[in-house]
């Protein structure tokens, strides 16, 4: 079983601090166009793995400008790069893909596979990886380096099969390391975090993780360590309405289906993440996560045909940030930072004007997720091995950008 790649990468015109956190085009640290070497680190890391196949490079960003600057780059980038088996799947592939939809009748479901937001891009990457016939896909991010020539080798292991304790392994998560080999932490929540505590939560997860056995049941995933096999990827797609942590929202989305996220802790990749822009602005990020993440448990209790998964099971991380005090959590979580010191206005901000939008933000959303899920498994049966998509995403495609003069509207056949 040789796995596809999956890459996804996040671009931005350039560094901006702030922000509204209820748009999909909020991402955490992006690239920005002009600065490639974080992408070029990881495929060069690529080149000494065994069992190498297709790699994937979905690239997202937040305008359709920003857009086609940042795919010229990474095709510059991959120029240098004639040994890896590449393809990059744009605001072009994205558009036939979307066309190609609309002639199978599953409109309804383009909102949840696009380029401006964590889920939807990670989506349009499985949507790609079943128009190969792909078996099993692996994620890794574009700030991460791959430092083992086995680390194909170990994603697959157990993966389709069944685990000691009975359950299938139909997704399966590393670790993130440093350049040093230590195991990823948080660190210590300082003193305005103590109604927050995401850090030490985080960290004790990952000590909990980190004791054998090898492969185990988790409520963590790495979204850049991250292995799918076929079974889980056509049957549950990521959320593209969670505005950040789609990795590990994912695992409540595979719990509700049946399923669990495996931890292999001896799978790991070297995280590099860049500064972020604003401390503030992720914190925004994390409340809309939370409070969407908390309503979507809720909303799920009232369908039948769903596992249902409480904020307890998934303790100590995420499930003590997903209960019924996330709210009040979050407000007095951000006045107590605003009083701590930097970045006060956007503080001040989100606890009067973040939170309540997030809450309706959940509200309005929430249902989306489940609606579009039921679509899913018929989407990407339709989509496997779909010649015209097949022969249309075989080889690249440079795109003349001089040459377009508007959009270019699906056919519809009456």
């Amino acid at each position: 079983m040789q796995p596809t790649v999956i890459i996804p990468t996040f671009w931005t015109k350039r560094r901006t601090r702030g922000g509204s956190s209820k748009t999909r085009t909020s991402f955490d640290h992006p690239t920005v166009v002009g600065q490639t070497g974080q992408l070029q680190e990881c495929l060069r890391s690529l080149e000494g793995v065994t069992g190498l196949g297709r790699i994937i490079v979905v690239v997202a960003a937040a305008d359709e400008a920003t857009a086609n600057a940042a795919e010229d780059g990474v095709r510059d980038v991959l120029a240098d790069m004639a040994d890896l088996d590449t393809f990059v799947f744009g605001q072009a592939e994205l558009g036939s893909l979307h066309r190609r939809l609309e002639q199978m009748e599953f409109a309804d479901v383009i909102d949840g596979v696009w380029l401006s937001s964590y889920g939807g891009a990670r989506n349009a990457g499985l949507a790609m990886a079943a128009v190969l016939g792909s078996e099993a896909v692996v994620f890794v991010d574009d700030d991460e380096v791959v430092d083992s020539a086995d680390f194909l080798e170990r994603a697959l292991e157990e993966l389709g099969e069944r685990h000691s304790d009975g359950g299938m392994v139909y997704a399966k998560t590393g670790l993130y390391r440093d350049d040093s080999g230590a195991l990823a932490r948080a660190g210590a929540d300082p003193w305005s975090d103590t109604f927050w505590r995401q850090g030490e939560f985080f960290d004790r997860a990952v000590t909990a993780v980190a004791r054998p056995p090898r492969i185990k049941p988790t409520s963590l995933a790495f979204g850049g360590c991250l292995a799918l096999h076929r079974d889980m990827y056509c049957n549950v797609p990521f959320d593209p309405w969670t505005v950040r942590g789609e990795d590990i929202d994912y695992v409540v989305n595979a719990r509700m289906h049946g399923a669990d996220m495996f931890l292999d802790n001896e799978w790991s990749v070297v995280h590099r993440p860049p500064a972020p822009a604003s401390r503030a602005m992720l914190f925004g990020n994390d409340v809309f996560r939370f409070i969407y993440a908390h309503r979507k448990l809720e909303f799920s209790k009232s369908q039948v045909d769903l596992r249902q998964v409480t904020a307890e099971s998934l303790a100590p991380y995420p499930g003590r940030l997903v209960d019924g005090s996330i709210g009040w959590r979050s407000r007095v979580t951000a006045l107590l930072r605003a009083v701590a010191g930097k970045e006060r206005a956007v503080y001040i901000d989100i606890a009067r004007r973040q939170v309540p939008e997030a809450q309706r933000y959940a509200r309005d959303n929430c249902e989306r997720y489940f609606v579009f899920q039921r679509r899913w498994p018929m989407l990407m049966d339709r989509l496997w091995t779909d010649l015209p998509l097949q022969s249309l995403f075989t080889g690249e495609r440079r795109v003349d950008r001089g040459a377009l003069t508007g959009r270019f509207p699906g056919i519809r056949i009456e």
